[in-house]
């Protein structure tokens, strides 16, 4: 035993795993106790067992597993995690337990899968047994049968799906094993016991034998119906009723019938499998069903009545086959066919069902004509037919087509229709059979009734019973008013036949109409009963019709409420009571009149009725009201009364007096009696013949007034009007107008006749008299009030003159909302109330679209037209459309009868071209309004494929499909739309444009319907895969729609829908249903107009913080200061609007109470307390890969001390929307509590961090928006990150540069940015670093961009550990498999190579050849431009100015030093946003160190006393003009610094250029200003030299930020802006009036400049502005100034890098570019002129460079042709003017062969050269006319002999040689034609044969020549003609030139050499900065220098001569230097070492 003690210690779970099955069973007995014993089902003690419940069932050992098993079956019971075990322990239950011998374990098992169904897993244990169905072993195939059995006979089929048993069925029966056959017989029959006869189809292929046994067997079964034992835990209240009635004696009839409604849905056609048969119809039908013999026709139609047998067909398009069928039942002339179509078509409709809904339209009416046939057989046909279809439709969608033939002359089709009607009335329920229909109905039918054929009369009789019986007598009586009471009765006789027949129905549903007070047994009756007699009424044996089921079952859910509300109930009752009786009032004889009339009044009153005193008339009338006011009600013969009343003299009483009494009496009577319509008509006419009289006019009006309310307004109204305008008098007539519009306000409009009063209103409109147009158009105010404005529809022909005073008045009344009735309801009773009310309003309005005059364009749809909609030829399909838009136009409103248009159009719905879809999207739209709202009958087939169009790519497509859903929405209400299974078949397509529109429109209408059809379930399961679609926005919308879809359906049935997800899906969707039950609206109030609008509201709300936090993020790229105000502002913007949706969910006012006071509290030493804890590993290291629970339980633990209770709820709740709250409320309290953000600073960071982890980007954007505000705080105030905060936020931080989203990686790169002033960037480099080695790739090259920018902003102190180690780290990259990485790792080693030089290729290391040959590659690109502007990439975008760090090697004289502080925090800014904005193209220093802006040291300078500089104003500016001492020339000097003497000056100049740039508009004004007067006095001007490019680019960071921030700022005055902008254009006009300093600005420089301007050009608000177009203007003018006196090189430079920019990038407009190219232009057109002074090498660069970006065949694609044209026409003009020179400027471009620049020029050449006939060489050595004369023969034979030579491989040099000389002797000689016809290789081969020689001669030539021009020169050479002493400068015979010029020159020298910073080498000299206007030109000074060199050292000739030659284009007028002739020489040697050492650091 000692082995058992061991065991007996052990806790109980453990004792239940023990190898030891002593040790099992005992542990499962203890379980067993503790089990029961355990009280809460939460307790923690359940979850301990989770994964042993399915040990307990599968033991081994069969002794322990049987107390396993009971132990198992208590935890299932009781505890409330034991769903989690369902699968596994049903599967060993199936496996292990189900095959025991035992019978208690068997008993157990099926007892634990019952009990597993108990508590709601009745799905996964009914999957588990299904699955034991195709286990091997037949015992356990037999005992899952039997717990299905059980399960099913104990929860019912509403909780046991019987689908899936079913399709087992036939399986199970075919079984060896006798023992499975008779548990699957005994199966059936429980089965059977559900659902009846539903069961039978699907059995019918079993054994006959079989089948028989089963037979017997259901008959067995008794008919009472089924009922549910045992309850879900979700059904406790139904349990509790389902005992008490078992108590109170077992009759459960009343209780359950609620839930057995369901029990009929399970119909057998659900339980059917779909057949396809479209596919297998006759490969030849449609041929053959066309065919002549109609043997051949039959034996079509008889192959589709075989398919069509199939009781259930898969949906698909029919339209071609219902077409066919249709024809044959119209058209065919053989009646056996016509039969046989109808039977087809019978069959298609039942076994489609709901689907065939949308071709009924098409069918019906063909049908109906049909019947004019007499044979039986094919009425019966049709007859099955078209009752077939009609339950796959409404009533409602076919009634205009049954209504149409109810005129018919023929008696058949009227009987056949009549007792059609009378068949689908019996399916209708009160609901569905309205007072909208019954009403159009009932009028045909009572015409039928008095039909001259019997059998007619007989039909109408039994559609009116039929609706009598079911909409009840109160609903239809109204409509058989004028009947006789022998039809009457004869109508009630035929309702209570149809009781006979389906009596529990309709009687319970007569009953309930007649408003007694029923039970709620009675109001439940409809659904189950309603089914039952359905069943009996398919004519078919086939199954019951689903649909009718849900007809039959809707008054469940309307029956309480609706007669409550008085629809229904009481409310009509009182309402139309009276007339019921009075109705019937028959037409008295004037002598039963009298006698009445006697007995009621005194004898006197009536003989002086007639008398002639009108004294005695009076007394009489005067009686005669005393007796009316004395009787009672009930006893007042009240039509005798008002005969007396009009007995002679009646109504032609010449005495005012006794006619007024006579009116008031009239008005008592109809008061105070029952007063009939018979009664009226008597006395009506009289009244309205005395309502214009001055005197009685307004006692008519009263009696009238009476009258009306006794028998009701809208008769009443209609009989005065009409006998109105029956007689001739005016006045009566504007009086009845003026009486009908105050009656109109005082009854409310309902139920009038709109049409017969708008036909009288029309003849008013049009009579001669002014009074009665004028009434006329107040009464159409007034219908205007209640109609809207669908009424001005009727009177849109009128003339435009009445038509504008009838628009007056409608205006007038637009706005105000029509008074509540105040006569007419005393009679309704009060339980009718508002709803009533509404309905009718509603109604009414309704009505009057019923009411147009709708034209029929049925003829006009021809075949012909339809064939043209369907033609091949796209260009006839629109002419058929155009046509359909006409006919539309012209009809206005058509009636619904459209032919073949609906088909016709369907197929152009999915046209391939767009623009026929958008137009056939059009005409849908137009049909919507032109038919109203009968449109309803083509939803299925039109609406539904304009839906499928919301899955069209094109964006514009999707936009008018969407318009066109909503038109028809708008006429038909949602409820078609969401009837039958087209919408969730819709949305099951995987199409995420589709998907998002649907689910947007849905989210859009659902909230505003009280109520859907059933069938909107079907869409919830795409609504979940939706909310798993790839499709991010798809997914968002899927969640919008989530509330409104659980607004209709409820939670649990959106809950229990999960039930066929995976679990992971399962568990992510029941948690956003919780989140959606959340925000879950309530469901509109019943008058639907007030809150719908509410609910509308509400939705969009919830996403709006989203939004506006989007809107923040693109402001943020302005300076820190504005943008900390913005962002707030945005942020309490957003706040107030999350709020506001939050208060619609829950007000939770107590929760408000609590917020006051501070969020952060401050801890003394809890921040360093924490760090410690960290570090003792007292608590976790915040470091993981995605935050665990335990991490985010630290954290809430942490916070709890030093955060506020509610904000710490908020940020830790589960919703989203809550921490968007927290991060709103954290942001408001930044400023005012920043000691408690820096005390709980790390908790803030690290609970940020959690938030990176959600997906909700509008929570992260959030998040961000709080970082970037929190970091400029913590830089404010100084603050420095401790290494704990850093470590556990910055690595997550740099997580989310990898995102894929473009705002989020700016955001964050904005707050790396940032950190770096709050944290060191060395300390931030080893953490980017970390980031390079992520997965994500995009991650990895922000990263690695991030440590460039670092490198260039802080230089190489940055990388850590090393710079070795950084930069080989970095370098691996090169090597990426990604782009994107390449090309950044790349871009940041270049950018280390520009700080760094050639010691970068040290520090990387070893790379592979092909990374160091693309590294090398991309270093020589970024050195290539010597103007220090970056090489542009593809993806730089132009309006980002460019990078600063080239801007910034810009800075003229590199006064580092002495700039300001300001300046250098502008800078910062500037890099920061720039760097923000993505701008992160390569930049190319080709700048020495010594003259960059030193960013590490502004950085590291912290002298703010610079700051405090004097304005100005106050510096004495002229002792900077006095005599200056010439220095020596050093070339290279060490300080990039003015002199001494000018530094004073030049640091208040940077001051003062600071301040430009300020964001305070005044301060930067006042600096402007400063700068003007400087630059308007010439002797200071120059002082502004060296800073140019630093004032451009302040004051283009100016423009940029009145673009960005001033304007958008709506409390500043724009006034100040104006006023700004004045200064800013001013000062620059005044600085580009003096060219030597407009002629400094660079490159880049200018290249913002002129971007600036035009931005500012084509900013739309500026014109807005008072002043704008002055503004503009200036700008205008500034631009040509900035055009004509920039540095030529440089302006066009700048230009073509702009156009370039701007063609790239996608956000440019279209409009800006077009400015740039006519800048451009504008340049072209000065070239003549200037073309001497540009750079032509740097130009070609440039243009070469911008080729490349765009070969011709991307320009081409340019939606402008001006890119292209502007390149050509440039080009172009270049070589007009330089000529073939111009390919010798092609130096710069490294690889020629590459650039179609050269072959383009070449072209250009080729083709001027043709033009011109000859070259024009010949003028360059002025060869004698004669030798230019040489016979063209012997010229000929000279180049022959030439090129023979050349062609030989002997004599190839000697050749060429020779081919020189010819063409230097003859210029004009023409080589082409022997060149024509060789190969290209020859032709470039001679080309490059005769360039060399040219190179090898010129330098012996140019000995020869120094004594004239070179002949290379003289393009370039045109001597000045100057009037000034240097005139003779020009000339080569070395006169003297005055020193002061050469102390000038040498000045400028200095300075453009040794001090500017960056100026490129290949700049033409700015000679002109001598600021005298006549000055010699670039070319003269090098030719000048020339001459000198010749006569002072001949022996140097030769090298200088090619030195200067090579470098000919770039001499920068060093020859200047030479003070005077005689000291030349002497400076020659110095002068030469000079030109080397400015060589070599130009290099």
């Amino acid at each position: 035993m000692g082995d058992d003690s061991e065991w007996m210690k052990l806790p109980i779970d453990q004792k239940c795993e023990h190898k030891l099955w002593k040790a099992r069973l005992n542990g499962y007995e203890e379980a067993l106790k503790l089990f029961q014993k355990i009280d809460d089902e939460k307790n923690p003690e359940w979850s301990k067992y989770l994964g042993l419940i399915k040990k307990f069932v599968t033991d081994s050992n069969a002794v322990a597993q049987l107390k396993g098993l009971e132990a198992a079956l208590a935890y299932v019971e009781n505890a409330h995690v034991a769903g989690k075990t369902t699968g596994e322990v049903a599967s060993g239950v199936v496996n292990k337990v189900f095959n025991q011998p035992k019978a208690r374990a068997k008993e157990l098992g099926e007892d634990i899968c019952l009990m597993y169904i108990e508590i709601e897993k009745g799905e996964a244990i009914q999957e588990e047994l299904l699955k034991g169905l195709d286990n091997k072993n037949p015992k356990i195939i037999v005992a899952c049968i039997e717990t299905l059995r059980k399960a099913l006979s104990e929860f019912g089929s509403k909780i046991i799906s019987l689908k899936p048993i079913i399709k087992v069925l036939p399986k199970l029966f075919e079984s060896r094993e006798k023992a499975v056959r008779d548990e699957a017989k005994l199966l059936a029959v429980e089965i059977y016991r559900w659902i009846r006869d539903a069961l039978r189809p699907p059995l019918q292929n079993i054994n006959s034998v079989q089948l028989k046994e089963l037979e017997e067997e259901w008959i067995k079964v008794s008919s009472a119906a089924p009922k549910q034992t045992r309850f879900l835990r979700s059904q406790q209240e139904l349990k509790a009723k389902f005992e008490q009635q078992q108590a109170l004696g077992g009759d459960a009839d009343g209780g359950d019938d609620d839930e057995e409604e369901v029990v009929p849905q399970v119909d057998a056609y659900e339980l059917l499998e779909a057949v396809e048969i479209l596919s297998k119809l006759p490969k030849d039908f449609y041929e053959k069903i066309e065919a002549k013999k109609w043997q051949e026709r039959k034996e079509a139609l008889e192959a589709v009545e075989l398919l069509v047998k199939n009781p259930k067909l898969e949906s698909g398009d029919y339209a071609d086959l219902v077409k066919a069928l249709k024809k044959v039942v119209g058209k065919d002339t053989n009646v056996m066919l016509v039969a046989l179509a109808a039977k087809c078509l019978a069959g298609l409709a039942t076994g489609l069902r709901k689907k065939f809904g949308q071709y009924a339209g098409h069918v019906v009416p063909t049908i109906l004509e049909k019947f004019k046939e007499k044979k039986p057989q094919v009425v019966q046909a049709l007859q099955e037919a078209i009752d077939a279809i009609f339950l796959t439709t409404t009533l409602q969608n076919i009634s205009e087509d049954i209504l149409a033939v109810m005129d018919n002359k023929n008696p058949t089709i009227k009987q056949q229709t009549s007792l059609f009607i009378a068949r689908s009335f019996r399916h209708c329920t009160p609901s569905t059979l309205p007072k909208s229909l019954l009403k159009p109905f009932c009028a045909a039918l009572l015409k039928h009734i008095n039909d001259s054929a019997p059998e007619v009369r007989d039909a109408g009789f039994e559609a009116l019973g039929t609706a009598l019986k079911v909409a009840g007598e109160k609903a239809v009586n109204p409509f058989l008013a004028d009947v006789d009471k022998l039809k009457l009765d004869r109508i009630k006789e035929c309702a209570e036949k149809v009781e006979l027949v389906y009596g529990k129905k309709a009687g319970g549903a007569a009953e309930k109409k007649e408003g007694k007070p029923i039970t709620g047994k009675t109001t439940a009756l409809p659904g189950p009963a309603g089914d039952k007699e359905t069943k009996d009424a398919a004519t078919k044996p086939g199954p019951v019709k689903k649909a009718s089921a849900v007809k039959a079952g809707v008054p469940l859910k309307r029956g309480k409420p609706a007669t409550a509300a008085g629809t229904g109930g009481a409310g009509p009752k009182g309402k139309k009571g009276p007339e019921t009786k009075e109705i019937f009032e028959s037409e008295l004889s004037i002598e039963v009149c009298e006698e009445k009339a006697a007995a009621v009044l005194p004898a006197s009153c009536i003989q002086q009725l007639d008398s002639g005193n009108w004294k005695e008339r009076l007394a009489c009338m005067e009686e005669f009201q005393k007796a009316v006011e004395l009787m009672e009600r009930s006893e007042m013969p009240c039509q005798a009364l008002v005969r007396m009343l009009a007995k002679k003299p009646g109504w032609k009483e010449t005495n005012f007096q006794v006619m007024q009494m006579k009116l008031h009496i009239v008005a008592l009577i109809a008061q105070k009696g029952n007063f009939s319509k018979t009664s009226a008509q008597v006395v009506l006419d009289g009244l309205v013949d005395k309502v214009g009289d001055v005197k009685c006019g307004t006692n008519a009006k009263e009696a009238m007034t009476a009258i009306a309310e006794a028998c009701q307004l809208p008769w009443t109204a209609e009989q005065v009007v009409a006998m109105a305008f029956s007689q001739k008098n005016p006045k009566n007539q504007s009086e009845t107008l003026n009486w009908l519009s105050n009656a109109i306000k005082e009854f409310g409009f309902s139920g009038l006749n709109v049409k017969a009063f708008i036909s009288n209103v029309k003849t008013a409109l049009a009579a001669t008299n002014p009074a009665v147009r004028t009434s006329a158009i107040t009464l159409l105010g007034v219908m205007y009030l209640y109609v809207g404005p669908s009424l001005r529809m009727f009177f849109e022909d009128e003339k435009p003159a009445l038509l504008s005073q009838i628009d007056a008045e409608f205006e007038k009344m637009q706005g105000q909302t029509a008074p509540a009735p105040t006569r007419g309801i005393s009679r309704h009773s009060v339980g009718g109330g508002d709803d009533g009310e509404e309905e009718e309003q509603e109604e009414a309005g309704n009505d009057v679209v019923d009411l147009l005059p709708r034209t029929d364009i049925g003829d006009k749809i021809t075949a012909e037209l339809v064939s043209k909609i369907g033609d091949k030829n796209w260009k006839i399909r629109k002419e058929g459309l155009d046509e359909v838009t006409s006919i539309i136009n012209e009809a206005k409103f058509i009636q619904p009868n459209i032919g073949e248009l609906p088909v016709a159009l369907k197929g152009r719905l999915n046209d391939s071209n767009k623009i026929l879809v958008q137009q056939t999207l059009s005409i849908l739209q137009q049909l919507a309004t032109a038919m109203g709202p009968n449109i309803k009958q083509y939803v299925k087939n039109l609406g539904i494929p304009v839906i499928t169009v919301l899955g069209d790519s094109k964006n514009n497509v999707r936009a008018a499909a969407l318009a066109t859903v909503n038109a028809w929405a708008e006429q038909t209400g949602m409820k078609e739309w969401l009837e039958g299974e087209d919408l969730s078949e819709e949305l099951k397509k995987e199409n995420p444009f589709l998907r998002q529109e649907l689910l947007g429109w849905l989210a859009e209408k659902l909230p505003a319907l009280r109520s859907v059809p059933s069938d909107l379930l079907l869409c919830v399961p795409h609504l979940y895969s939706c909310l798993e679609d790839r499709n991010g926005d798809v997914r968002k919308k899927a969640q919008d729609a989530l509330p409104f879809f659980m607004m209709h359906l409820g939670f649990e049935k959106m809950a229990k829908a999960t039930g066929k997800l995976k679990p992971t899906s399962k568990d992510q969707v029941l948690a956003m249903l919780e989140k959606a039950k959340a925000n879950m609206p309530a469901k509109p109030a019943p008058p639907a107009k007030a809150s719908s609008r509410v609910v509308g509201g509400a939705a969009p709300a919830k996403f709006q913080p989203a939004s506006a936090f989007a809107d923040d993020l693109g402001s943020n790229t302005m300076e820190s200061k504005p943008d900390l105000k913005k962002a707030k502002a945005g942020g309490l913007s957003s706040k107030t609007k999350v709020q506001g949706k939050k208060v619609l969910s829950k007000p939770n006012l107590k929760e408000d109470d609590d917020k006051s006071g501070p969020i952060f509290i401050i801890v003394p030493n809890g921040k360093e307390q924490r760090m410690r804890e960290e570090k003792a590993l007292k608590v976790l290291k915040w470091n993981f890969t995605t935050p665990r629970d335990e991490y985010i339980e630290q954290l809430k633990t942490q916070m709890s001390t030093c955060v506020a209770k509610w904000l710490q709820d908020e940020m830790f709740h589960t919703d989203f929307q809550h921490h968007n709250k927290a991060l709103t409320v954290m942001i408001e309290h930044l400023e005012s509590e920043k000691d408690g953000v820096i005390s709980c600073l790390d908790l803030i960071l690290k609970w940020l961090t959690l938030r990176f982890f959600d997906t909700n980007t509008s929570v992260l954007m959030k998040a961000l928006e709080y970082l970037k505000l929190l970091f400029n705080l913590l830089s404010q105030e100084e603050y420095h990150l401790t290494e704990n905060e850093a470590s556990s936020f910055i690595p997550y931080l740099i997580l989310k540069v990898g995102e894929p989203k473009d705002v989020i990686r700016k955001d964050v790169r904005a707050i790396l940015n940032r950190m770096c002033l709050i944290y060191p960037a060395s300390k931030m480099f080893p953490f980017i670093m970390e980031g390079t080695k992520s997965k994500n790739s995009k991650q990895r090259a922000e990263c690695l961009e991030e440590l460039g920018c670092l490198v260039e902003s802080y230089g190489m102190n940055v990388c850590q550990p090393t710079p070795g180690k950084a930069l080989k780290e970095m370098a691996t990259h090169i090597g990426d498999r990604d782009n994107t990485v390449r090309n950044a790792a790349l871009n940041t080693i270049v950018t280390v190579y520009n700080v760094h030089g050639d010691q970068v290729f040290k520090l990387i290391g070893n790379l592979s050849e092909k990374d160091m040959s693309m590294l090398e590659e991309r270093i020589k690109r970024s050195a290539k431009r010597p103007s220090s502007v970056p090489v542009r990439q593809a993806e730089e975008k132009p309006q980002r100015a460019q990078n600063v760090s080239a801007n910034a090697s810009m800075m003229r004289k590199g006064q580092a030093e002495d700039m300001s502080s300001k300046l250098k925090i502008m800078y910062r800014t500037y890099r920061i946003q720039n760097r923000n904005m993505g701008n992160h193209s390569e930049t190319a220093h080709t700048v020495p160190r010594e003259f960059q802006l030193d960013l590490d040291e502004i950085e590291n300078d912290n002298g703010t006393v610079r700051c405090e500089m004097p304005a100005l104003v106050q510096h004495k500016l002229d002792d900077i003009f006095e005599p200056v001492l010439i220095p020596e020339p050093k070339i290279r000097a060490v300080s990039p610094h003015f002199d001494d003497m000018h530094s004073n000056t030049a640091s208040t100049i940077n001051f003062v250029i600071s301040q430009v740039a300020s964001s305070d508009i005044n301060t930067s004004i006042q600096a402007l200003t400063q700068i003007d007067e400087v630059l308007k006095q010439e002797d200071k001007a120059e002082a502004m030299s060296g800073h140019i490019d630093q004032f451009l680019i302040a004051t283009f960071i100016q423009l940029r930020l009145i673009y960005n921030t001033h304007m958008a700022d709506e409390k500043l005055d724009k006034d100040e802006i104006v006023r700004l902008y004045s200064c800013i254009i001013g000062s620059m006009i005044t600085l580009f009036q003096i060219e030597s300093l407009a002629r400094e600005a660079s490159t880049g420089v200018l290249k913002d400049l002129m971007h600036g301007l035009i931005t500012l050009m084509l900013d739309s608000r500026v014109e807005d502005l008072e002043e704008g177009e002055q503004v503009i203007r200036s700008v205008n003018l500034l631009v040509v100034k900035v055009l004509e006196k920039s540095d030529q090189t440089n302006i066009l430079s700048a230009l073509l890098v702009l156009l370039q920019d701007s063609l790239l990038a996608t956000a440019s407009s279209p409009k800006f570019s077009e400015l740039v190219m006519k800048c451009l232009w504008r340049m072209v057109r000065l070239l003549p002129e200037t073309i001497n002074s540009i750079n032509l090498d740097r130009i070609l660069l440039d243009i070469h460079i911008f080729m490349k970006v765009f070969p011709k065949e991307k320009l081409k694609q340019c939606k402008s042709e001006f890119p292209i044209r502007t390149l050509k026409t440039l080009l172009h003009t270049l070589c007009k003017l330089k000529g073939p020179k111009i390919l010798d400027h092609l130096t710069m471009i490294d690889n020629k062969n590459e650039s179609e620049l050269e072959a383009h020029l070449c072209r250009l050449m080729k083709h001027t050269m043709d033009q011109s006939g000859k070259s024009d060489k010949d003028t360059e050595k002025g060869a004698s006319r004669i030798e230019e004369k040489a016979s063209k023969a012997k010229v000929n034979d000279i180049l022959a002999e030439i090129f023979k030579k050349i062609g030989s491989k002997e004599n190839t040099k000697e050749g060429l040689a020779e081919l020189y000389e010819y063409k230097k002797k003859y210029s004009d000689a023409d080589i082409e034609p022997f060149l024509k016809n060789s190969s290209q290789f020859f032709q470039s081969y001679v080309e490059r044969g005769l360039r060399l020689i040219e190179t090898e001669r010129e330098g012996k030539g140019r000995i020869a020549t120094s004594t004239g021009i070179s002949p290379q020169m003289e393009g370039t050479c045109v001597p000045a003609s100057t009037h000034t002493v240097s005139s003779s400068i020009g000339n080569t015979n070395g006169e003297e030139v005055g020193p002061s010029v050469y102390l000038e020159r040498l000045k400028i020298l200095r300075q453009r050499c040794g001090l500017d910073n960056a100026k490129q080498e290949d700049r033409p000299p700015l000679t002109s900065l001598l600021s005298k206007p006549t000055l010699p030109t670039v070319a003269s000074s090098t030719d000048m220098l020339h001459s000198k060199l010749s006569q002072l050292r001949e022996s140097r000739e030769q090298y200088q001569h090619l030195d200067l030659d090579s470098n000919q284009t770039h001499s920068s007028g060093i020859g200047t230097t030479l003070a005077s002739p005689s000291s030349a020489a002497a400076n020659i040697d110095d002068l030469k070492k000079r030109l080397e050492r400015i060589k070599s650091s130009r290099k």
